[in-house]
């Protein structure tokens, strides 16, 4: 298994397709939280409207990965250019706009439990509008009317007023996935969103996830411990081991084993996802 690893190296991790700039670029980054280091001088580069599985056991980094790439936290060296902008250098308002452009999904889905499938979806537009916004009456029609698509689109839209709370989990990860197309999202960064869901949901939610961005053109990077699904969906597979990148190649050059192999020399837990 470990030769099968060491031959599995960044293969398309420099140019974006046809040319165009990558949507998200980073080159020698490195991230420390205290005396431990959680991602150790990695390089990637995500062409626009490209699938990406990031797989690897707990603690190897990913959740930081994808936390770096939102500028949630910062690198102690190295560079990051997400869709042409560098978090790190952004004030507050630049960081926000940035965000918008951003989306995430959550294994916890992230949904206001009380408020309806609709208004939920509405509230992916609140940083495009100058005020808040209360209830599903507050947004404009042509807001309501888009609202009621992408709900369509996930397949709940007689759902749409019901309350977030009494949905299943597979129908409340949906909800989650269109409010971030209510966002326009260019880059969606979904951290383990199928991880609570049973097998069932899971594919489910994710041929939704990768028929949507295939239709849409958005980017992808999607955090899984399910190998099966990881091969199922992505274009690609970038699998993290302690803090480095150990397979970065085309999806249909990865096999079931070699992910597995990542899993079975991972050596211990460490403080990061």
């Amino acid at each position: 298994m470990s030769t099968a690893l060491s031959m599995e190296t960044n293969v398309n991790g420099t140019a974006g397709r046809s040319g165009t700039a990558p949507a998200v670029r980073i080159a020698g980054a490195t991230v420390r939280y205290g005396a431990n280091t959680v991602l150790d001088g990695v390089d990637l580069a995500v062409d626009p409207g490209q699938f990406v599985a990031l797989v690897g056991p707990s603690g190897a980094g990913k959740s930081t990965l994808l936390r770096l790439i939102n500028g949630s936290v910062r690198a102690a060296s190295g560079t990051v250019s997400v869709l042409g902008t560098d978090p790190a250098a952004c004030g507050a308002r630049a960081l926000q706009a940035l965000r918008t452009r951003v989306g995430f999904v959550f294994q916890q889905f992230g949904l206001v439990g009380r408020l309806s499938a609709m208004e939920n979806v509405l509230m992916g537009s609140l940083g495009s509008l100058r005020l808040p916004r209360y209830g599903v009456a507050s947004y404009g029609k042509a807001l309501r009317e888009q609202a009621a698509t992408h709900l369509n689109r996930v397949g709940l839209g007689e759902q749409r007023f019901q309350r977030c709370d009494t949905l299943s989990g597979g129908q409340q990860q949906r909800v989650a996935i269109a409010r971030t197309l209510m966002q326009n999202a260019e880059l969606v960064l979904a951290d383990e969103p199928v991880a609570s869901l049973d097998p069932s949901s899971s594919v489910a939610v994710l041929d939704m996830l990768k028929r949507l961005s295939a239709e849409d053109g958005f980017t992808v990077l999607c955090s899984l411990h399910q190998v099966d699904l990881a091969l199922q969906v992505s274009d690609r597979v970038v699998a993290v081991r302690e803090g480095s990148f150990v397979i970065d190649r085309a999806t249909a050059e990865t096999s079931e084993e070699q992910i597995r192999a990542v899993y079975a020399q991972h050596r211990g837990p460490s403080d990061d996802d």
